[in-house]
């Protein structure tokens, strides 16, 4: 049964939050970079290790080595990519945003950040991010949603995000259960002073990107579906590109791996696990 909390009780929660958060704040960075410039920085030839073109409604999954980089990029318009991750050494270690949120106190993600596992380890790094609009609140669409949002279109085209990421766990060896919340790139939701999401789609445009490195080894899927709270009220996601980019080592000053208290102690909670 639940029993409603007090006045003051809520009260104090919310003193204690804010105190947690001054002192979390403390240790936070000054700045960041901005955006990554367009267009995105050439790959060499001899880098490539594989190229996907990722239709409308579609998805894909892949396996990447620590240190690999997977460019995600819009360069045939708009549309919003999700993305799920676990570890291959152990796929009970999965993707968790919630954890990413509030270890760097902050819903934005951009160039600089990193993305957290459930594990307390770094999963992924944003090395380059041209628009800094992503969702991590939100979550990626489902066939109820689509349902509800594109009466009367029919067809396989109008997949769903959540169908998607089940398939790619099964393909993989794991069920619906494995599923965590998705990631959703080029995503432009923002919360406003009400606290209720809006959409800012001047916010992400066309030769977008974002280059994410892997920090493990990992199993990392990809949903191109339309974003729920897309206000397009015709399913057309355009066609995305992810280019996975041999590896290279990070430098010492990685951005990534120095630029906040929280990443660094992430860092060395990957390299506690690799002992």
């Amino acid at each position: 049964m639940h029993i409603r909390r007090s006045p003051e009780e809520i009260a104090a929660n919310r003193a204690r939050y804010e105190e947690h958060q001054k002192k979390g704040l403390e240790f936070a960075p000054k700045t960041l970079p901005g955006k990554s410039g367009k267009p995105a920085p050439s790959i060499e030839a001899g880098q490539i290790v594989h190229q996907e073109k990722l239709p409308g409604g579609w998805y894909w999954w892949t396996r990447v080595k620590a240190n690999e980089v997977l460019r995600v990029a819009l360069d045939e318009g708009f549309s919003t990519v999700s993305v799920v991750a676990w570890n291959v050494a152990d796929p009970s270690e999965r993707m968790n945003l919630p954890d990413t949120v509030k270890v760097q106190w902050t819903t934005g993600l951009g160039k600089g950040r990193v993305i957290f596992s459930d594990m307390g380890k770094v999963m992924f790094s944003i090395v380059e991010d041209s628009c800094g609009a992503h969702d991590v609140l939100m979550g990626g669409s489902t066939a109820s949603s689509n349902a509800k949002k594109y009466a009367g279109q029919n067809g396989p085209a109008l997949r769903n995000t959540r169908d998607n990421f089940v398939l790619i766990a099964t393909k993989a060896g794991l069920d619906k259960r494995d599923v965590p919340a998705a990631l959703a790139l080029f995503a432009p939701v923002r919360v406003d002073a009400d606290g209720k999401f809006e959409w800012k789609p001047n916010l992400v445009s066309n030769g977008d990107y974002v280059d994410l490195r892997a920090e493990m080894d990992m199993i990392v899927g990809f949903s191109n579906c339309p974003h729920p709270l897309d206000p397009n009220p015709v399913y057309a996601p355009s066609p995305v590109s992810i280019t996975r980019i041999a590896a290279i080592e990070p430098a010492a000053d990685d951005l990534c791996r120095t630029a906040t208290a929280e990443a660094m102690r992430g860092f060395e909670n990957n390299t506690s696990a690799a002992l």
